[in-house]
């Protein structure tokens, strides 16, 4: 079969707003965040795409429901925005991959967030599935896209880059047709870049389109409190030795006057913005200068997709800046400060904070030393599915923890309005 046409490479805007975080995982009451209003500014900011999944509690339906709105109706239409979601996984420890679940989740995801199409649709967690349970899904999903159009664009996500790098190449040997899209999570941090360095080359090979990287902040590992502890307790799969090394490496930030926070989210969307561009993508880069699908050339550049969650609307304004100052920063980003609004000295200020972060991450990977590039054991050693054993396993993590707010707070000098012409 050939690749999808038009390619998900020329429209996916690369920076995707992840809705893990409507999740009672890292929020005590999903129902009780403004996800409404963190839908609504967020599409006034430029951002359009959203990142969601059955698995993320009730957030494909709290997104359904914003989006369901005469505010959106009135002023996005459908075709200005993408939805992403996954099938498979069901619970902590219960996935299903077959043809029959994968029709009924997807078109309850359908149902839930009020469309008529899901332009990309991933299999979720599949390392914790055999090859062959993915390459089913895969083709089911493929079925439903050729048969009734409701999916545009097919891909895989979990962690391990091996595991993703195998499937893969797999798919394409097995059906001539790469995937549409593979993301990975906590593999591009300021901790571990193995998604670069192992992975990246292995899914050029293997024909990949885009590769998104979410969970900046490694699941909430590169926090200066240390991983998050919600209503479910301490979900994370990082050894004791890995978050002392954090603490260290954050202990050294304080005395540089700088946040650890501050400095992986920032390392990690900029850097992958330029890694990633081989994989990444032409759509709407949320500048703040208005973007036309129709205006894309051939010769566009590419910038690498990134996907973050905020859990309320102060956490979306500063990722807003802090990304909107990356942009400033790229080789074409006077022309983008000067016609955005925000102006040439944004630009020398984002040039000054590009050094800054390198030279800060530099101190960081010298302390973290031997973790550079850790990856813990997914799934780990004593997982086993639902059904095969008397007791099930705590429910294993999620991407995209929220960002901790004061991590998005930007250093003193940088002063960029967001621009919103919206009321919400």
């Amino acid at each position: 079969m050939p690749k999808t046409v038009p390619p998900l490479s020329s429209l996916l805007p690369p920076l995707v707003c992840g809705t893990a975080t409507f999740n009672d995982q890292y929020n005590p009451d999903p129902y009780a965040l403004p996800t409404t209003g963190i839908v609504h500014r967020a599409l006034s900011l430029g951002v359009r795409a959203f990142d969601t999944s059955p698995y993320y509690g009730p957030a494909e339906e709290l997104l359904g429901k914003a989006l369901d709105t005469p505010f959106v109706h009135d002023n996005f239409p459908r075709r200005d925005y993408f939805l992403l979601t996954k099938v498979g996984r069901i619970a902590g420890a219960e996935f299903d991959y077959s043809p029959h679940y994968v029709r009924r989740s997807v078109q309850r995801s359908l149902d839930r967030l009020h469309t008529k199409y899901l332009d990309v649709v991933y299999c979720h967690d599949v390392e914790f599935v055999t090859p062959e349970e993915v390459f089913t899904a895969v083709t089911e999903l493929r079925r439903i896209r050729d048969q009734t159009g409701q999916i545009k664009h097919i891909g895989i996500s979990g962690y391990p880059v091996t595991t993703l790098c195998d499937l893969s190449e797999m798919i394409l040997d097995r059906t001539g047709e790469p995937l549409d899209a593979v993301m990975s999570y906590a593999n591009f941090t300021l901790q571990n870049t193995l998604l670069g360095s192992l992975a990246l080359p292995r899914l050029i090979a293997a024909g990949v389109d885009v590769v998104p990287n979410a969970s900046v902040l490694g699941m909430g590992l590169l926090r200066r409190t240390g991983v998050p502890i919600g209503a479910r307790g301490d979900f994370h799969p990082s050894p004791t030795e890995l978050r002392q090394a954090i603490q260290r490496a954050s202990d050294w930030c304080d005395t540089q006057d700088n946040r650890i926070e501050k400095v992986a989210i920032r390392f990690a969307l900029e850097s992958w913005m330029r890694s990633g561009s081989s994989v990444g993508s032409k759509g709407d880069p949320a500048s703040g200068i208005p973007w036309q699908r129709e205006k894309v050339s051939h010769s566009a550049a590419k910038l690498g997709v990134s996907v973050m969650g905020v859990s309320n609307i102060e956490e979306l304004n500063e990722t807003m800046r802090v990304w909107r100052s990356i942009l400033d920063g790229l080789d074409n980003g006077e022309q983008t400060a000067v016609e955005s609004g925000r102006g040439s000295k944004d630009r020398v200020w984002s040039l000054i904070r590009q050094k800054q972060v390198q030279e800060l991450a530099k101190g960081i990977r010298k302390i973290l030393g031997e973790y550079v590039d850790f990856a813990w054991a997914s799934p780990p050693p004593e997982f086993r599915k639902q059904g095969l054993v008397p007791t099930v396993p705590a429910p294993l993590p999620t991407p995209a923890a929220s960002p901790d707010q004061l991590a998005l707070k930007l250093p003193m000098g940088e002063s960029m309005d967001v621009n919103c012409s919206e009321e919400i």
